[in-house]
This record gives C-alpha cells, sequence and structure tokens, in this order.
C-alpha cells in the first residue's frame, strides 16, 4: 500500500498559459505528457461511496490500471489517503489490497458482482518530476480535460501536487512557488466527489460546520490539527459558490470557518509553536476584514432596513435608503469576491495548510508553568476539561459586568459565550451527547439574543454612512431606529433574564470515546 499525500489546487481555464511559462516548470527533472480516461465505479445503491471508497480504471494509452482508494484525512484540498494500484487483466482483482478489512469487504459478492460505471473523466496531463533535497520527490500535474455523468459535463482544471518520497515540508514550497504568479486555490473536491455531485445532480448548499473526530487517546496537538483543518475544508468548500451565487450564506459560512479556526488557536495556543499564533494570526485577519464587510451589510439589509419596508411599503424615503444599502452592499460583496479570486487568496490558504499539516507539541524544559503542563498532558480529555472550565469562568465574569446601558458589555459577553459554544462543539466527541447538545442550544439561543442586540447597536452607524448628508435619507434612518426601539427593548429585557439564569451553567464532563464521530452537530 502506498499512502497518497497530495495538494489538489484549482487553476482557472484562463491562467492555464501563464502556468505553462512559469520558470520553476524548467527545473523539473523529467516532464511527460499523457492522455488519461478514467472510469469510475460503484453499486448502484452507490456502497462504495458509503464506504469512503474510491475505485477506478484508467487507461494511460497502453494498458489499464486498477485502483482503489479509501477515506483519509483531507483539509480543504491537501489529502493523506490508502491508495493501491494494479494492472488490470480484464476483472477486478483486489487480493494486492494488504488492508485485510478492505479487501474482504470488496471481495464480497453483493459488492464485486453489482459493480458498474458510474461517471468517466478524460483529461490531458502534462506531468514534472522534481527531484529536491532531503532525498524528496514530488510529482506536479496539470490536468485539463473534462468529467462526464448522466449525459452531463463539467471541465477540469487543476494541478495536483504529490509527495512521492520524503519531506512534505517541500510540497507547500513548491506550491508557495507555483502560486506566486497565478491563482492556486486549494480545492477540497476530488474529481471522484465532483464526478458523483454531476451524476446526482447534486443542489449545491453552503457547506456548515461538521463535528470533529476526536478520540480521547489524541494528543491536544493533534486535535488542534484536526480541527484546523477541518476548518479550513469548510472554508473551501464554499469558496466557489462565494464567487458564483447570490446567496450570502457561502460568504457566511466561510467567515465561520476562519472564526472557528481563530477560536481553536486561542484555546490550543499554549501548546502551539512560539511564533505559530504571530504567523496565523495576520493571515486570518487579512481574510476576515473583506469578508465580515460583506457580511455586516447583509445584515443590515436583510435584517435591519428591509422588515421596516415590509412593515411601511409606501414610504420613499425608506426605498432611496435601502437603494444606498444595496449599492454599498454590492461593493462590499465585490470587494470580498475580489480578494477570492485573486493570487493572495490562495496563497494565503496554501500557508494556512502548511502551518496546520506541519503543526507540532512544543516540548517544554521542565514543567514550572500552568502552559507547561498542559503541553504534556497526555491525552486530550484533561486538556479539555481545563480549557472549557476556564472558559466558563470568563463567561460568568463577563455577565457580572454585562450592562444594559453599555452594549459594549453585551458585546464582550457574546464574544465569550461564542468561545466558550465553539470549545464545547470541538469536544463533543468526547462528552455524553445529550446534556451537551442541551447546553450548546442554550449557549447559542443567547448568543443569538446578544448578537441581534449588537446588530442594533451597531447599525445606527452604518446606516448613517448610508445616508450621507441627504435629509430625506437620514429622516429614513430615524424610521428604521424608531421601528425597532420597542424591539431592542424586549431583546435587552429577555437577555437580562438569560444573563442572571448563566450561573446554573453546568458543564458536561468529558469522558473516553473510542469511536470517531462525523455527524453534523
Amino acid at each position: 500500500m502506498a499512502e497518497e499525500i497530495e495538494l489538489k489546487l484549482a487553476l482557472p481555464e484562463a491562467a492555464q498559459r501563464a502556468f505553462l511559462r512559469q520558470p520553476l516548470l524548467r527545473q523539473a527533472a523529467r516532464k511527460e505528457v499523457h492522455r488519461l480516461t478514467n472510469l469510475y465505479y460503484d453499486t448502484p445503491d452507490f456502497a462504495l461511496r458509503r464506504r469512503g471508497i474510491a475505485l477506478r480504471l484508467r487507461f494511460t494509452g497502453k494498458l489499464w490500471l486498477q485502483t482503489v482508494k479509501c477515506a483519509g484525512r483531507d483539509a480543504g484540498g491537501l489529502s493523506t489517503r490508502p491508495e493501491w494500484e494494479t494492472p488490470y487483466a480484464g476483472h477486478f482483482d483486489f487480493s494486492p489490497i494488504d488492508d485485510a478489512e478492505v479487501r474482504a469487504w470488496l471481495e464480497r459478492p453483493k459488492i464485486v458482482t453489482r459493480l458498474t460505471p458510474v461517471f468517466e473523466t478524460s483529461f490531458r496531463r502534462i506531468a514534472w518530476t522534481f527531484e529536491l533535497p532531503r532525498e524528496t520527490r514530488i510529482e506536479l500535474a496539470l490536468d485539463r480535460g473534462w468529467i462526464a455523468a448522466a449525459g452531463r459535463r463539467e471541465s477540469i482544471s487543476e494541478v495536483e501536487i504529490e509527495l512521492t518520497t520524503g519531506d512534505a515540508t517541500e510540497l507547500f514550497a513548491l506550491a508557495r512557488r507555483l502560486a506566486e504568479r497565478v491563482p492556486l486555490i486549494p480545492a477540497p473536491l476530488s474529481k471522484a466527489d465532483r464526478g458523483y455531485a454531476l451524476f446526482l445532480q447534486t443542489t449545491p448548499a453552503p457547506a456548515r460546520a461538521t463535528l470533529v473526530p476526536l478520540t480521547a487517546g489524541m494528543r491536544p496537538h493533534e486535535a488542534f490539527r484536526a480541527i484546523a483543518a477541518a476548518s479550513l475544508d469548510q472554508l473551501q468548500r464554499n469558496h466557489a459558490h462565494a464567487l458564483e451565487s447570490d446567496d450570502p450564506e457561502y460568504i457566511h459560512q466561510m467567515r465561520i470557518a476562519l472564526r472557528r479556526l481563530r477560536a481553536a488557536l486561542r484555546l490550543f495556543r499554549s501548546l502551539l509553536p512560539a511564533d505559530f499564533s504571530d504567523r496565523m494570526r495576520p493571515l486570518l485577519r487579512e481574510l476576515m476584514r473583506p469578508l465580515g464587510q460583506a457580511r455586516d451589510y447583509d445584515v443590515l439589509l436583510a435584517e435591519i432596513a428591509q422588515p421596516v419596508l415590509a412593515a411601511l411599503p409606501e414610504e420613499p424615503r425608506l426605498a432611496a435608503l435601502i437603494g444606498s444599502i444595496t449599492e454599498r452592499r454590492s461593493a462590499a460583496r465585490r470587494q470580498a469576491q475580489h480578494l477570492l479570486r485573486t493570487p493572495r487568496y490562495g496563497q494565503i490558504v496554501i500557508e494556512l495548510l502548511a502551518l496546520t499539516h506541519g503543526i507540532i507539541a512544543v516540548e517544554p524544559e521542565g514543567q514550572t508553568t500552568e502552559a507547561s503542563a498542559d503541553v504534556v498532558t497526555a491525552e486530550l480529555p484533561a486538556f479539555a476539561q481545563k480549557r472549557i472550565k476556564r472558559l466558563r469562568r470568563s463567561v460568568l465574569a463577563l455577565a457580572s459586568e454585562a450592562d444594559a446601558a453599555k452594549p459594549e458589555t453585551l458585546h464582550a459577553l457574546r464574544i465569550g459565550i461564542k468561545r466558550l459554544r465553539y470549545a464545547l462543539e470541538f469536544f463533543v466527541p468526547l462528552a455524553a451527547k445529550k446534556p451537551t447538545r442541551r447546553l450548546l442550544e442554550r449557549l447559542a439561543e443567547l448568543q443569538d439574543v446578544l448578537g441581534q442586540i449588537n446588530d442594533l447597536a451597531n447599525a445606527g452607524a452604518l446606516l448613517t454612512a448610508c445616508a450621507g448628508s441627504d435629509p430625506a435619507l437620514r429622516e429614513a434612518v430615524s424610521l428604521i431606529a424608531g421601528w425597532h426601539g420597542p424591539r431592542y427593548q424586549k431583546l435587552l429585557a429577555k437577555v437580562r433574564d438569560d444573563i442572571e439564569r448563566l450561573g446554573t451553567l453546568r458543564l458536561p464532563r468529558l469522558r473516553e470515546c473510542h469511536r470517531s464521530v462525523t455527524a453534523a452537530a
């Protein structure tokens, strides 16, 4: 069995010529060109797909090869998975698979006798082989062609960088150099993923956060790597549609993915290398700023201004103000999408993937500090319990200082609750499900109420900016403020009671978990 470590990058078709002109390609030890045709097989009820197995026959122009790949670890374009490849002699032969469980499952009569083609890919591959320091060999491929399924077709334009042997840091170094000149965006969907989606006519939907498969035997730094990888995967699964769709939820979910990664960075910072946070935080800020601005105007339009217009449809001043908001919203969205299309976006995500993949625990010289003790914790539950308790104490302290007359104190409490909720969501696999779910629902409800209060408190400045010096538009701002006034007071009354009940907050006790959890929270 070979373990495939591969970084998949989407390349705009318009940038293919620029990619091929890169001087770096002339440094390759070898260059080859192939025309590859691939048939992907599954049972009629997609048993292989459900099992996380891909079965492919590939024609290279000379012979057919059979390839079996199993689900591995994916992180927004970087994948590590087991793979078995063998010549195809007219029938499927799974005997070379050295994983007895996988081999036995594929050889079951109800599987092997029902295999049928599901979709096809055909592309021209230009492959370069790089011989690098530390006995590292990397294969770089540019694939251009198509995927076909059920009478439909999609184009392929992507770059794959695969580590054959040696040091994975060289893989990222090569990716960085390539991304300096052309927009290369880490792509989380494999050709197989896209083929199934095409065959099933899957309707695109925003990708939300899912449970991270943590286990009690993990070291804390391994848990951080898994959480960060899941966040980057969520980020990238929303990227393409954030560019193409008018649905603001795609940009919102990208922002959530970055916030979750930032929360994990804060949660695990005591065990990360000294410069790790300093390297990652500026990258996160660079992405979050334009996404946050686009989200602010989405909320202002949909949740602040439009409900008032719906209640007062004959008011021309409101319609004019909404026109101004819409223009600013469109400008903020264009600015966010511009970043998502530039080479800089790909460079940032590649760097985040490199940092995440290369993370190691910092072993302290002596257990003289609380942070040192955290780092050498043998298992994850004790580390997680300690962190959650600290976050609970912080929430209770912020609740004691919360004052309805001071919106900034409510906003600080909201941030504290959000950090606690994210931590609990990360560690759900280590806790009893029902009490944790109930606690998460309670925290989410309070965070939502505080979020509405914060949106209303901040709306005034944004609305005033949209109105400018126009007297009629400023009158519309006053209309909106007056209409939301009773709602704002009602939210404040509700949140006072909810804050008082925070003192009864009981945390779940984390326990050992013997299986991975992959379902959504």
